[in-house]
């Protein structure tokens, strides 16, 4: 039965690549609106790297949030707050397996990838990654004030179209300034005219990401 204050706690956890208990260092893919962890756990075989462990878990209902990622965070809830702690419980267990925050690198497209920043930002730590494939930071007004700790030199990947109809080019530069104020190094790539989509030039930059977390 689902809890609907918690609507993503015991979604499953679906998981490609090595097995726990022989990575080292591990990728949690988080997938957009409407699509599900098969779908996002699908292009770990782009980034061919397959020494890594992918977690890819289920949003309940195919979204962690039901408006859009700019709306007031409180429209959001409780279910950005779900998908949040989910978050933190499958880290918690990677650190389990002896697996810690820097060998973990954080994934995620379009809604996926809002997640993944707005984890990072109000979780701040030495993390192996974050990547936000077209995404932001989460809320209709975003104040830098509100962001505090430290990234401790975490490489962050935010790529994105100029034109995107759901990810407003304004934001994207908010999201990149956030993150280098909490002391991360970030690479922002913004593709001209490209759609709502993955390319090419992203999935190299990911790459070049994950292999830092076994180097």
């Amino acid at each position: 039965m689902a809890d609907p204050a918690n609507p993503h706690k015991g979604q499953p956890v679906l998981q490609s690549g090595a097995a726990l208990d022989e990575a080292t260092a591990a990728v949690i893919m988080l997938h957009g609106r409407g699509a599900d962890a098969a779908d996002i756990l699908g292009l770990a075989g782009s980034f061919d790297r397959p020494a890594l462990a992918y977690l890819a878990p289920d949003a309940a209902g195919h979204t962690w949030y039901p408006r859009p990622f700019i709306a007031p965070v409180a429209q959001n809830q409780p279910y950005l707050a779900s998908a949040l702690e989910l978050i933190a419980d499958i880290i918690g267990l990677l650190i389990t397996r002896d697996i810690p925050p820097e060998r973990i690198a954080l994934v995620g497209f379009s809604q996926g990838a809002c997640l993944a920043l707005e984890f990072a930002a109000r979780h701040p730590d030495r993390y192996g990654a974050v990547v936000a494939l077209t995404g932001g930071l989460i809320g209709d007004v975003i104040d830098p004030a509100d962001y505090r700790g430290s990234l401790e030199g975490t490489p962050v990947f935010i790529g994105s179209s100029d034109v995107d109809p759901h990810i407003p080019f304004a934001r994207v530069g908010e999201s990149t300034a956030v993150m280098e104020k909490l002391g991360a190094e970030v690479t922002e790539k913004i593709y001209p005219g490209m759609g709502h989509t993955i390319n090419e030039d992203e999935v190299s930059h990911v790459r070049a990401l994950l292999d830092r977390l076994t180097g």
